[in-house]
């Protein structure tokens, strides 16, 4: 009886609210310290692995000791690159072929788009159409660049058409993968709210879709330089691909390695800017923060 009315009198502490509040404000602002340092990892990173892909190239061109035609060395790249970039031959090739990247990707993930909703909306349609996209899919672009060059010319129109054709296919296969992994129970749920096909697009499908639909175009933005180069390379009067036909023809390895790099630094700065995009929109995907 005694140890019980001790008990009884033992005041009973409530929980703190401010030590929940004071917790919740520890993970905010680690969730802010980690979203400001993530920008700095990833130049880190990128600076340390150009850094040694360098060197290893600088070590390759000194034991092996080819000719410059053959393996130029870091040094003699450098040098060709700022002599290009002073009689502006590397600036001006380089605004056509993005030009024609910027216009294929755009038109490309445009039509991508459009179609692709249509398909996860209608099952027949993409019965009808799915033998169509998945046959054009196992012919090379290579083989239909030359047939594009001829019905349209060597100017830009058929570069932005192979670009187009390049990054139609991964665009339109997120696109559709994306829409149908919409849960039901949130159509049902949006429905038993009286939404219209409008909100339902825009307040479900298109956030639901959306990481799915980033995905495939970091994809495209990739390959929409690849569209572009292989267009110039079958003929083309301007452009990175047309330098890289100038740098074969003349033995001219190091003009040929300024082009690349260059095509590489664009494809590159082309995916960043895709995940710049997906961190503005996708914030509320946690793990994007706690992989780091």
């Amino acid at each position: 009886m005694k140890e019980g009315w001790l008990l009884l009198k033992t005041p009973i502490h409530a929980p703190n609210p401010n030590i929940g509040a004071f917790s919740m404000l520890l993970e905010v602002t680690k969730k802010q310290n980690k979203r400001k340092i993530r920008p700095v990892k990833r130049l880190l990173f990128l600076v340390l692995s150009l850094i040694a892909g360098i060197a290893l190239w600088y070590l390759l061109a000194r034991l092996l000791a080819l000719p410059a035609f053959i393996l130029p060395g870091p040094g003699l790249v450098w040098a060709r690159f700022l002599q290009s970039l002073r009689d502006g031959q590397l600036f001006r090739h380089f605004l056509v072929t993005l030009m024609e990247v910027l216009a294929g990707l755009f038109i490309g993930g445009l039509a991508a788009s459009l179609l692709g909703y249509l398909l996860a909306k209608s099952p027949t349609l993409e019965k009808l159409a799915s033998p169509y996209l998945v046959a054009s899919q196992s012919i090379p672009m290579v083989a239909i660049a030359p047939l594009l060059v001829i019905w349209f010319g060597p100017g830009i129109i058929s570069k932005i058409l192979i670009c187009s054709l390049t990054v139609f296919f991964p665009i339109l296969v997120n696109t559709v993968v994306g829409l149908r992994e919409v849960p039901q129970d949130l159509r049902d749920l949006m429905q038993s709210l009286q939404a219209n096909k409008a909100q339902i697009f825009w307040k479900l499908e298109v956030p639901a879709a959306l990481p799915i639909f980033l995905g495939g175009l970091r994809v495209g933005a990739t390959l929409s330089v690849i569209g572009a180069v292989v267009g110039e390379l079958v003929g083309s009067d301007r452009g990175l691909g047309f330098l890289i036909n100038i740098g074969r023809g003349q033995y001219d390895t190091a003009l040929v390695f300024v082009a690349v790099i260059t095509l590489g630094a664009m494809a590159m700065a082309l995916y960043s800017i895709v995940l710049l995009i997906e961190t503005k929109f996708l914030s509320w995907q946690s793990w994007r923060y706690d992989a780091l």
